[in-house]
């Protein structure tokens, strides 16, 4: 709710205008009894998603689901934002880690669970996931972990042996070395991973490897100091240095939010970081073969972590709350939904989906990378509060580093000072 109350009246009196992007339908009437479905995606998901939307419609004479999709999470949380404050919320509104953050605009769903809602037939830690203060608050829409994929037909092409699963930094580093020499001029062995302007997933991996994770929420504080930071930011200024990843103003041609913004699409890197759940969608934008490698260290400090992807969540005004949790399970719980959406959200975790099986190759290298990475992962670490302003303002550090304009003692010194801000506010 915090960041709702700092919604000025212009966001306000803009609110009927913001869904002119072409993806998305503009809101339904609020007393139709349309469900409008906010969500962030592009390509494949869009796809995917309109084909369950069919298949619930052709079930359900007379509902009516209407998708009002973002082309990435920072449109859509600033869509969202607006139309909550203006009173003209969705029924259904995708979160991320964020969810905390909204907890007071969304729906408990405890009093739907065991009726319209299966929660029986979903993973127990799923559940405690999406709960806050004993209430259930979201629906996982799968789980997911952390990784690297790399571009097999450009590496098998450029004459290079295919990276190992696991290996250590030091090895990892050795590898990119030997790409950069086979690669051809104006690609780079990897996407500049240390921070983008939509996550700060690597960083969080490598404070857990380090030994001094991000936030712990039972004692609201943080492992993090300058000097940790600094390191962090040391590694990637090696990488930089040595052309192991594209030079700033390279790296930032591409925002990295989805497929249609990747470096690794466009066939300038060989090596990415994704969340298991976006490997179809990046897959369906190349022929060229993807397939995973782990976050360098992991097996020795079992810092990959599992969590959930996204979250189905309720906006606690929707005027058609039954019909909106009935399709939640719909999407959750039904094999024929599983079939169709696949691992684009997260590999399933309800065991009522996962017995319709994986519905392609592409989601089969999901399920077998998440079956060889559980002994590298341990219980994630908590979110930073304020998670949305802190990524978008390491972002904004990250880039001051790259680009030369602070060094990285300073860097580090600001980062750890941004988590402390964070824990304060």
């Amino acid at each position: 709710m915090k960041k709702i109350l700092m919604i000025s009246s212009l966001a306000i009196a803009l609110v009927t205008a913001v869904f002119a992007n072409g993806k998305a339908a503009a809101p339904a009437a609020e007393n139709d009894g349309t469900i409008r479905w906010a969500y962030w995606g592009s390509g494949e998901r869009v796809e995917i998603s309109q084909k369950a939307i069919d298949l619930y419609e052709s079930r359900n004479p007379g509902v009516k689901i209407n998708p009002e999709v973002s082309g990435g999470a920072g449109d859509h949380f600033v869509k969202v934002d607006t139309q909550l404050a203006g009173g003209m919320g969705p029924d259904i509104i995708q979160m991320g880690g964020n969810i905390y953050d909204y907890s007071d605009v969304i729906l408990s769903l405890n009093a739907y669970a065991g009726t319209l809602l299966d929660v029986d037939a979903i993973d127990d830690s799923a559940i405690e996931s999406g709960t806050i203060n004993g209430e259930l608050k979201g629906v996982s829409t799968g789980v997911t972990m952390p990784a690297l994929v790399y571009n097999k037909t450009m590496i098998e092409k450029a004459g290079v042996p295919l990276p190992s699963f696991t290996m250590t930094y030091a090895e990892f580093r050795n590898y990119l070395v030997l790409l950069k020499s086979k690669l051809p001029a104006g690609t780079y062995p990897m996407q500049d991973i240390g921070v983008t302007s939509s996550s700060s997933t690597a960083f969080g991996y490598w404070t857990r490897f380090n030994g001094t994770p991000l936030y712990d929420g039972d004692t609201n504080s943080t492992a993090v100091t300058a000097a940790a930071a600094q390191k962090y930011l040391d590694l990637f200024k090696d990488y930089r240095d040595n052309g192991l990843v594209p030079p700033p103003d390279v790296a930032a041609g591409f925002a990295e939010s989805n497929a249609d913004t990747s470096a690794l699409i466009a066939g300038k890197v060989a090596i990415a970081f994704l969340f298991t759940n976006q490997l179809s969608g990046y897959q369906a934008a190349t022929t060229d073969e993807l397939n995973f490698l782990e976050f360098p260290g992991a097996a020795a400090t079992k810092a990959l972590w599992q969590a959930p992807s996204q979250f189905y969540t309720v906006n606690k005004d929707s005027k058609n709350i039954e019909e909106t949790v009935k399709f939640i399970n719909f999407l959750v719980n039904d094999p024929e939904a599983a079939k169709i959406l696949g691992s684009n959200r997260g590999a399933s975790a309800s065991s009522s989906a996962r017995a319709a099986g994986a519905g392609s190759a592409t989601d089969q290298k999901v399920f077998d990378y998440l079956e060889k990475s559980k002994d590298h992962a341990s219980m994630e670490t908590d979110h930073v509060p304020n998670d949305t302003e802190f990524n978008s303002t390491l972002f904004l550090i990250y880039q001051r580093v790259a680009f030369g304009q602070i060094d990285t003692k300073e860097g580090g010194k600001q980062v750890a000072d941004l988590i402390q801000r964070m824990i304060s506010k």
